[in-house]
């Protein structure tokens, strides 16, 4: 029962707070698990690069990496705050992830830059495909999604930028 205008105490039992429903909990789920896919392919890419402008994009992709690092960690961190439980386990993200398989061994700078701006662009549309239904239950954790979009979109368009020409 929310207090009323004059102040009147609640009870203990007033004071459970929010809990995440099974269906919200499993696209937050869903977002860790494509935001660590992201950050372990971003390394990948990293490790891996080659070819002309490798310096640039080399550092560019540690901060991709350390994006989606925070990111997954800011989502998981509210799944847990919401009461339910994130799973970032290998097995899981390797099971679950939407994104593409990253290919093995090394990696043209051109090939990278088309590989990483799909990966973006695919970890966003898991973060669009659940917004609706996260604002619906809890605006507070959309918000959280927003910041995140807003960092991926700029990510991708500047990656993709690098096999552009006008």
């Amino acid at each position: 029962m929310p207090a009323s205008p004059q102040g009147s105490r609640r009870s203990e039992t007033d004071a459970a707070g929010f809990t995440a429903s099974p269906q919200f909990a499993q696209a937050l789920q869903q977002i860790v698990v494509d935001l660590v896919e992201l950050h372990l392919q971003g390394k990948q890419a990293h490790w891996n690069l080659v070819g002309h402008n490798f310096r640039d994009l080399h550092l560019q992709l540690d901060q991709i990496v350390d994006d989606a690092r925070e990111s997954a960690d800011t989502i998981a961190e509210r799944m847990r705050a919401l009461s339910t439980v994130p799973d970032g386990r290998s097995d899981t993200v390797a099971a679950t992830t939407t994104l593409p398989a990253f290919p093995a061994g090394e990696v043209n700078v051109s090939t990278v830059v088309d590989l990483v701006t799909t990966r973006l662009r695919t970890t966003v549309d898991t973060l669009r495909t659940h917004h609706d239904q996260i604002d619906s239950e809890d605006p507070a954790t959309a918000d959280l999604l927003h910041a995140i979009i807003d960092s991926l979109e700029k990510h991708a368009w500047m990656v993709s930028a690098e096999n552009r020409s006008a």
